[in-house]
């Protein structure tokens, strides 16, 4: 990189103008403004920072204040346009290069690069290693690179993906070009390997603490039997907040979602078998506030920057500790308390270690199996939890226990106590500070009247964002709405003082703004339609008594063949519908009938292993729900 738009390390700039200006902030979080000057001084920079420490503004402030482009390389094609989306949002010019734009707009976006129009110019690692692209990138106005989620660098990380390796050619074509690698979850062993793959040149390293207060961490090992009632007690208990459930496997998603809307709770499906315009629209139906619970397989999440989620609910065991770190980070992102939950069960530990056992490269199958007994060592310890994280990333704290987990006595009214009422507030996990441990500042809690301002503001923006095609917090935070209930403005002077507004997010919005506040004045509320609610289970038996197969009502009810099967076994099991021979044929039925005697009704594994493979898990679950039916009536009458 040319000398030209860097500045000296001692070069002192006012970095609060831009930062009021475009973000809306009165102050950088800790570490930001030492590794943002550090970039302006052409420094390579190694930056590990939790989800939810403003990673991505310490590369995106930078290059408005050098006039130059940074090149942001990141895994997720979703994750840039988000970024690119924001930024423009904020009146920063920005964009994604990627296949899924047709050819014109592609050479259109590299001829403004080369202009250099473009303050971030996002791309994923595929698209820097082909050779084709390294011509035209020389000739952009390059102020450095950016690696997001650098730990897919390194075999050790938790997220190895093979084409980052070859970011490593970075050096060799763009020699003067800083690099800055930033990542939230990386042990020493894998820093060390992003310092050497990335060849970086005596960088500033900046380790943000892993330590997060504001979550509460509880781990509850349960049975089939208990995690679903606690999984209600839970979503109720957020009731009106945003919520990300986690489940194991694809037919487990499908199941709570359609479990969850029998309970009256809405929440969206979310996962790799979906197509791409469902998938997209359920995200976006969570994003924008309009269904306030997401379940997913670990495909979700990677780059999802919504700040306002109050939960995420593992129902199994993670695949290692940094992966759980990772996705319950996406809790709690504004810096408000918020609970990270992990209700697993024993046969979880079975599953892993038997897709541990499938990994054919003996070093990735160690690899793997070492990352399980350490996740295990977490869910099973008596240990702080808070602190086992720490320690796991290679930072000792100088505290022993943190108040903010079940080991150390932070229960949620949920898992301690009684269920709690459908319709209850939202309960806010009270904060207790770790010794020596620093807090962020927590503002005060909104008044009766604010909170119905809010509502009312959440509606409006919610309104906003689908207008504009956009996630609901790229309007407005739930920071941002809060202080604007306490702080009601009247000019776009005072608008200004509200925290996230900036100057462009005022001119964009302010006069919306002001009209809402003043309707509120006026008396306008937010409208509630009771709408007619057709439960999972309900549609189910509609669909089978209009004669429609299995086949018929899963493409119906956009779900897996599966998840329908399982939904019609717990039916037939409850007594709600007759089990029909039909299903299976009646000579598998008697094959399973006569397995079923040998070897009970407890699990179906025996089951299986014991009948010929022609005889589905499908076929062994109806029938098995036809005989519990049976057993159940014969032991009551």
């Amino acid at each position: 990189m040319s000398s030209e738009g860097t500045l000296t390390a001692g070069t002192e700039l006012d970095l609060l103008g831009p930062l009021r200006r475009y973000w809306g902030y009165d102050g950088f979080r800790p570490m930001q403004e030492r590794i943002v000057r550090s970039l302006l001084a052409g420094r390579d920079v190694c930056v590990i920072m939790p989800t939810g420490g403003g990673k991505s503004l310490c590369y995106q402030l930078p290059p408005l204040v050098l006039g130059r482009t940074a090149v942001v390389i990141s895994p997720l094609i979703a994750l840039m346009q988000d970024q690119a989306a924001q930024l423009a949002q904020m009146g920063i010019p920005a964009a994604v290069l990627n296949s899924s734009l047709p050819a014109p707009e592609q050479w259109q976006v590299m001829r403004k690069a080369r202009e250099g129009h473009y303050r971030l110019l996002y791309l994923s690692p595929e698209r820097l290693a082909r050779e084709d692209n390294i011509g035209w990138l020389q000739q952009v106005p390059l102020g450095f690179f950016a690696i997001d989620e650098a730990h897919c660098i390194s075999e050790w990380g938790h997220e190895f993906r093979p084409e980052y390796r070859q970011l490593s050619s970075l050096r060799q074509h763009f020699p003067e070009a800083p690099i800055a690698a930033f990542t939230a979850s990386a042990t020493r062993r894998v820093r060390h390997d992003i310092l050497q793959q990335l060849q970086l040149r005596d960088p500033h390293k900046y380790i943000v603490s892993f330590h997060r207060p504001n979550l509460r961490y509880v781990v509850r090992q349960c049975t089939a039997q208990t995690q679903p009632n606690l999984l209600v007690r839970a979503l109720r208990s957020y009731s009106g907040s945003n919520v990300i459930v986690y489940a194991p496997t694809i037919v487990r998603v499908e199941e709570t979602v359609d479990f969850l809307a029998d309970k009256g709770i809405k929440a969206v499906p979310y996962h790799g078998k979906m197509d791409t315009e469902t998938r997209q629209r359920n995200q976006e139906q969570w994003m924008s506030d309009e269904v306030p619970v997401l379940v997913g397989t670990i495909a979700f999440g990677l780059g999802i920057n919504k700040p306002s989620v109050r939960a995420v609910i593992h129902l199994s065991l993670p695949k290692s500790i940094e992966q759980y770190y990772q996705e319950a980070g996406r809790a709690g992102r504004d810096g408000e308390p918020a609970d990270c939950a992990l209700l697993w069960q024993k046969k979880d530990a079975g599953l892993l270690a038997h897709f541990i056992e499938m990994v054919g490269d003996p070093g990735e199958r160690d690899r793997a199996w070492q990352r399980y007994h350490e996740v295990r060592r977490f869910a099973e310890s008596s240990r702080c939890r808070h602190r086992q994280i720490c320690l796991h990333f290679g930072e000792t704290p100088k505290w022993e226990t943190c108040d903010m987990c079940d080991v150390c006595g932070a229960l949620p009214d949920w898992m301690a106590g009684p269920e709690p009422a459908e319709k209850s507030p939202v309960p806010r996990p009270a904060r207790k500070p770790a010794q020596d441990a620093a807090l962020p500042a927590s503002p005060l809690p909104l008044a009766a009247a604010d909170r119905e301002l809010r509502e009312y503001l959440r509606e409006w923006r919610r309104k906003v964002a689908q207008r504009s095609a956009i996630p609901a917090f790229m309007v407005l935070t739930d920071a941002a709405l809060d202080d604007l209930c306490r702080k009601r403005p009247a000019t776009i002077r005072e608008l200004l003082r509200v925290t996230g507004v900036g100057e462009r997010k005022a001119e964009q919005y302010g006069r919306d703004i002001f009209a809402a506040l003043e309707a509120f004045v006026r008396g306008a509320r937010v409208s509630r339609v009771e709408e007619q609610k057709i439960t999972p289970a309900e549609e189910t038996l509609r669909l089978l008594a209009e004669g429609k197969t299995f086949e018929e009502i899963a493409r119906a009810r956009d779900r897996q063949l599966a998840t329908v099967v399982a939904m019609v076994a717990d039916l037939v099991e409850k007594g709600r519908l007759e089990f029909r021979t039909g299903w299976v044929g009646e000579n598998k039925q008697a094959r399973i009938e006569e397995a079923c005697r040998r070897h009970g009704l407890q699990t179906l594994k025996p089951l299986k292993e014991a009948l010929p493979p022609e005889i589905s898990w499908d076929d062994i679950r109806l029938v098995v729900a036809k005989l519990r039916r049976e057993q159940e009536c014969g032991s009551s009458s």
